[in-house]
């Protein structure tokens, strides 16, 4: 952690250069209109996204994994290295655990660091795509569509104790991914398949707390690559509408074919009222877990832009949305990654923010495509970076979160405290 002085000290040669961008940039807007910077500020300054407990180590590909050193071992570690992201960002103040990687041994001691730091556990998420030391039976043929009742029965008892574990911690999110599916023609019978585990998350969402959310996530390939039990939106939201209002569709930016319209599902889901949650993520051809916004920052403006219209629509009944970094690093240091993808997604919220969507929508109800596709490119073109840099120092945060990480020489620290040959668990 560092201590306040210290982030003082860390913004002082970037003090004088942001103060002039921001307010120049507030007096564009002023003229500009329809939003002002210091209400963009305050927009930017209530947002939250979660870190998952996975992400904070050194991820890696079916080739290799190369750790950087430091890397968190327990879950203490990986609340201290939130601890620290929050700090610099004001925006990180939720994590995400990943059962059985990360389950609390001593629930008061989390607890307590938890409180200490300002953070919070808000949600847990299974694991039935892989096999756990002393497992009674196997996932190879999948989990919750398994063809042996006992399989099936072994994954939704796993799913309801990471509801216990996320009580215990106060969380009220249960997040589940199926990798279920099939490689070969033949070799599942889809519609089976798709009644056993709709019979299985039936039972997990019996255990479901009242005040509590499941998420139920998609994808379309991988593991398995002739098919998945739950490929699209549209089957989870089939999936969902089958087992109650607490379960909810969600989004991770990566599970898509590619140029997939993603914004329009979350118009969409929106306007069903089923959008429960976003895992970001940036991706080139797949489920690449690169950095958020690193290789398609319009489209991220463009799923903003829906996320941002449709808070303003009053007949709009989609509950609160939990926003979650999901991505594997594997040539970068983890917590600069998880810095830079919060950067990205305050700076695409920031530009939704500023769109005239009187004129957009006038543009829209005319046919005008030129005209409304010009009303986007003027919010998405305006450099909002001292919007952001704003809102991270009215936070108590670091005008330049990565620069300040940087300075502060906290990767060394952290290696010389853990190790050089320090691996995050879980991964």
């Amino acid at each position: 952690m560092l201590s306040s002085q210290q982030i003082h000290d860390l913004n002082a040669p970037f003090v004088a250069n942001h103060e002039f961008q921001y307010a120049h940039l507030g007096e564009v807007l002023d003229q500009r209109g329809p939003a002002s910077a210091a209400g963009v500020v305050e927009q930017l300054r209530r947002f939250r996204v979660a870190i998952p407990s996975w992400a904070l180590g050194t991820g890696g590909t079916r080739f290799g994994r190369f750790p950087g050193g430091g890397e968190p071992r327990s879950l203490a570690e990986k609340i201290a290295d939130v601890a620290l992201l929050h700090q610099l960002n004001g925006s990180s103040n939720a994590i995400s655990l990943h059962i059985p990687w990360d389950i609390p041994t001593d629930v008061a001691a989390v607890q307590q660091q938890l409180a200490a730091a300002g953070l919070r556990i808000d949600s847990v998420n299974s694991n039935t795509f892989q096999d756990q030391p002393a497992q009674a039976h196997s996932y190879k043929f999948g989990s919750l569509a398994s063809t042996e009742a006992a399989v099936r029965e072994m994954a939704v008892q796993h799913n309801v104790a990471c509801i216990g574990y996320g009580q215990q911690l106060g969380a009220n999110v249960h997040t589940v991914w199926l990798a279920d599916g099939s490689n070969f023609p033949g070799q599942q019978h889809f519609r089976r398949a798709y009644q056993r585990t709709q019979e299985s998350l039936a039972a997990i969402y019996e255990a479901l707390p009242s005040d509590w959310t499941m998420l139920v996530e998609y994808k379309p390939y991988e593991p398995n690559f002739y098919s998945m039990v739950i490929p699209d939106w549209g089957t989870s939201l089939a999936l969902c509408q089958s087992l109650g209002r607490q379960a909810q569709v969600l989004v991770d930016l990566g599970h898509h074919l590619p140029n997939t319209n993603i914004e329009q599902i979350v118009g969409r889901l929106q306007h069903f009222g089923r959008l429960g949650g976003f895992h970001f993520n940036g991706s080139m051809y797949g489920d690449d877990d690169l950095t958020t916004g690193s290789i398609k920052p319009f489209q991220l403006f463009l799923i903003f832009n829906e996320l941002v219209d449709s808070a303003k629509d009053a007949a709009v009944r989609n509950p609160a949305v939990a926003y979650m970094i999901d991505a594997s690093h594997n040539t970068k240091d983890p917590l600069e990654d998880l810095l830079q993808s919060t950067d990205n997604i305050l700076t695409a919220y920031a530009k939704a923010l500023l769109v005239d969507r009187p004129a957009l929508a006038a543009a829209q109800e005319a046919n005008d495509a030129a005209l409304a596709e010009d009303v986007l490119r003027d919010a998405f073109l305006t450099d909002v970076r001292p919007l952001v840099a704003e809102a991270y120092r009215q936070s108590g945060g670091a005008l330049r979160p990565v620069a300040a990480y940087r300075r502060a020489g906290h990767r060394a620290g952290l290696i010389d405290q853990r190790g050089r040959l320090a691996v995050a668990t879980g991964l």
